[in-house]
């Protein structure tokens, strides 16, 4: 019996990045679909869209109208463009917490990233696309941030990782400076936005794709993996 073709796929992606988890949930049901064909490893990859966001965060709505020079009403409608996207994808971005919904942020993200790249060391890339999934659904569904250090250990620990180890990982330093380095490695290979699909090294996939798109894709580069 041949063994199915191995394909390893580096997500570029940021936590505050709705493309990131809409074009996820549809490569994640395209895996799925092709899961009798094709092993796909996945690896998450740090990408900061707002390096620059103080501590406090920023209101979204702000920020977007700075960004992008449109007015209230034209961030509104592009919002509720985003979230009906966003609900065919499968990943609704309803307020799903208790009480009333909390103003939608921006947050600084890099000990998000830091935490993912622990996580994926620590337990492997399964359990790293949990807690990618978990950060998702915190800032996206819950409007928590992810950028306090309390709410990502809470994170950590609800998906079945150690907290104290966690809480060491976010203060170890060497951590940070290889987080730093893998954005810089990003950006020396040319990722300037999100989502960034790198298939083996060398095929890359741009965008919040359909899910028929990522599946022929996938298969189209399994043609050209010999089976392991």
């Amino acid at each position: 019996m041949t063994d199915k073709p191995k394909i390893a796929v580096d997500i570029w992606s940021d936590v505050m990045c709705p493309w990131c988890a809409i074009g996820y949930t549809q490569f994640a049901k395209s895996v799925s679909e092709v899961a009798g064909e094709i092993d796909v490893a996945i690896r998450w990859m740090p990408f900061e869209l707002n390096p620059d966001a103080p501590v406090e965060g920023k209101d979204q709505a702000r920020h977007l109208a700075e960004v992008y020079s449109r007015t209230p009403e034209e961030i509104a409608a592009m919002r509720s463009q985003m979230q009906e996207t966003a609900e065919r994808a499968g990943f609704p971005m309803a307020y799903t917490g208790e009480g009333d919904a909390p103003p939608q942020m921006i947050w600084n993200t890099f000990e998000a990233h830091k935490l993912l790249r622990w996580a994926l060391a620590d337990q492997g890339t399964e359990a790293q696309t949990r807690l990618e999934v978990a950060l998702f659904k915190a800032h996206f569904q819950q409007r928590r941030n992810v950028s306090d250090r309390e709410v990502l250990l809470d994170i950590a620990a609800a998906e079945g990782f150690d907290r104290a180890k966690a809480a060491a990982a976010l203060d170890d330093e060497a951590l940070g400076i290889a987080t730093r380095y893998e954005e810089e490695r990003g950006r020396q290979a040319g990722i300037n936005s999100v989502p960034s699909f790198v298939v083996n090294g060398k095929y890359l996939i741009l965008g919040a794709r359909e899910q028929a798109d990522f599946s022929k894709m996938l298969r189209q580069v399994a043609g050209l993996v010999q089976a392991a």
